[in-house]
């Protein structure tokens, strides 16, 4: 039998992991994948992922693909894998698909979600930002605009991640409020290493400040100075990464 290329579609609550990407002598949701498809298969390959998502970010459509010669039907890998899989990660969808796909390069679209709260819950404290200050939704909003369209976001990217092209289009961003949760909605063809939550972390800071000048750490009018002009400025707010949601990648 020739080889074949399985995509999956995978959940998982990162609160226990050290991120997607393997590490040697650490919980990673890739290790465990490829784990659990070796207890299946009998043979150790690769998974590429969509995301390298860090250490306590979780994914409800994160997107992997490996490439295998076994004879299970492509929909059984599902429930295959996830006999041996823990209860924090779930494979929701098994398919396969032409030999030519990767999961990480053929992505047009990333879709992330942050969820922030000013109350405390014992039970959803791993999986939000709560945060008991006082919000300006509108200047949230506002913030949310700026980051629209096509831009360098070295400021918003770890240092020594960044590379040569540190452009990114951004489709989407946009605040709502849902309940008790203020909901950040971002959309892009790519993120840069901590984009996102440095991206949240400056919008909430500037939503949070009071209007006494001696107080603001950044403003509205820098935040928007900072994403349209290059610069080697590092934005140093960075929110929590439990907040944050890999909500699904298009192709």
């Amino acid at each position: 039998m020739s080889e074949r290329n399985i995509k999956l579609v995978i959940e998982y609550q990162g609160t226990g992991f050290a991120g997607w990407q393997y590490q040697p002598n650490q919980r990673t949701v890739q290790g465990e994948v490829i784990g659990a498809i070796f207890r299946v298969t009998d043979q150790r390959v690769p998974v590429i992922g969509a995301g390298r998502t860090d250490a306590g970010v979780h994914a409800l459509g994160q997107v992997a693909n490996f490439k295998i010669d076994h004879k299970l039907e492509a929909g059984r890998f599902r429930d295959a894998i996830n006999y041996y899989l823990p209860d924090d990660i779930r494979i929701r969808e098994s398919s396969e698909v032409d030999r030519t796909f990767h999961a990480t390069r053929d992505a047009t679209f990333r879709r992330y979600r942050y969820l922030l709260s000013n109350e405390k819950s014992a039970i959803y404290r791993n999986l939000r930002w709560e945060n008991p200050v006082s919000i300006d939704v509108d200047v949230l909003r506002e913030a949310a605009e700026a980051v629209l369209g096509e831009h360098d976001f070295s400021p918003f990217c770890v240092v020594a991640s960044r590379k040569e092209d540190n452009t990114c289009r951004i489709e989407r961003s946009e605040w709502q409020r849902i309940g008790p949760l203020l909901v950040y909605e971002i959309r892009g063809n790519r993120f840069l290493h901590s984009m996102i939550r440095s991206l949240v972390g400056a919008m909430v800071n500037i939503a949070s400040q009071t209007q006494d000048a001696n107080s603001r750490n950044l403003t509205l009018e820098r935040f928007r100075d900072i994403i349209n002009a290059q610069t080697d400025e590092r934005v140093v707010f960075t929110a929590p990464a439990h907040g944050l949601y890999l909500v699904s990648v298009g192709y």
